[in-house]
């Protein structure tokens, strides 16, 4: 749970501090929804921290939490937490294209 709260916190050096230590798994939900990392990133757009789980080559950013099935991008885009700037879409965009 370390990791996914501090995606959801958005602080991206603590966060790259717990991500650098070896038993940490970006990929691996946290115990109440089912979401991983990139997903509590992604809803608080916290932009820094996803820059950070997107260069990772172990990275599954498509997983669908288990809670109701959403994917961060989905997130993202469905909800309109892309920051209160407006640019909920492009944000969408971006996420959606950096692996691909």
């Amino acid at each position: 749970m370390p990791l996914s709260f501090a995606a959801e916190c958005g602080h991206a050096g603590p966060f790259k501090m717990f991500l650098e230590h070896e038993k940490a798994d970006p990929n691996t939900p946290d115990t109440w929804y089912g979401q991983m990392s990139l997903a509590f990133a992604a809803w608080y757009s916290h932009e820094g921290v996803v820059k950070i789980l997107l260069e990772r080559e172990d990275l599954s950013p498509n997983m669908a939490d288990f809670w109701n099935g959403q994917t961060p991008l989905s997130l993202v885009a469905g909800n309109g937490h892309g920051g209160s700037d407006g640019h909920d879409h492009a944000r969408a965009e971006n996420l959606a294209h950096a692996r691909a």
